[in-house]
């Protein structure tokens, strides 16, 4: 097994690309908003998306990168009704439902950890239906920080106690895992099947699946 569970009881998992499709999500940021963006100011689509490309990779590592109201004042659009228009898209990934079973069946503390935004985490958990299965939901808005600070963990540890000795954290970041590593996160474990619509490639650096099925005992 990729994981002995004796040593863990905590798992923590990010949402975009971990458990969900991000296919949605690189969708509706590089194609759907640049659409509707260069319809209103009567832009080609190519020089919408090169503006606003340049405009999102500004707000990286950030709390704008993924506050929705932020781009709705700073693009003038209303994006969470043009995310409602494709959320046709949002789509949980292979074997989550059951790796979130097994993680409840053995008395795991199961903890939803996201950079999203509120109003995204509302959209997604009405579409998919997994809220029930975590024990708490944690915004990185509600704390202030985003995961890619190595203090976000820290602070996490404020509002959800937990053992990073003892602590499981799933992600399609390096980033965030990087930063969860210098927070002293025990098994740090890279979802490389982050998208429908991208190869999986595994990470150099650290313990790669594909998708939630590998952890999960044969």
């Amino acid at each position: 097994m990729i994981i002995d569970w004796n040593h863990i009881d905590t798992v923590l998992l990010d949402m975009d690309g971990t458990l969900l499709d991000r296919h949605f999500d690189d969708h509706f940021w590089l194609e759907h908003v640049p659409r509707t963006w260069a319809a209103k100011h009567h832009l080609p689509i190519d020089e919408a998306k090169e503006a606003l490309y340049a405009l999102f990779r500004s707000q990286e590592m950030t709390l704008n990168w993924t506050d929705l109201d932020y781009w709705s004042d700073r693009l003038g659009l209303d994006i969470p009704l043009l995310k409602r228009e494709v959320d046709h898209l949002i789509a949980v990934h292979p074997f989550v439902v059951e790796f979130l079973l097994f993680l409840r069946q053995h008395g795991k503390a199961v903890h939803l950890i996201t950079n999203a935004h509120g109003k995204t985490l509302d959209l997604k958990m009405h579409k998919t239906r997994l809220g029930p299965y975590f024990h708490r939901i944690v915004s990185a808005h509600d704390i202030g920080i985003s995961k890619e600070d190595v203090r976000f963990w820290e602070a996490l540890r404020e509002r959800l106690p937990y053992d990073p000795a003892r602590t499981m954290l799933g992600e399609d970041s390096e980033a965030n895992l990087e930063s969860a590593s210098r927070a002293g996160i025990r098994e740090l474990v890279y979802v490389s099947g982050y998208s429908s619509a991208v190869h999986p490639v595994a990470s150099p650096r650290f313990t790669s699946v594909r998708h939630f099925g590998e952890l999960l005992p044969r």
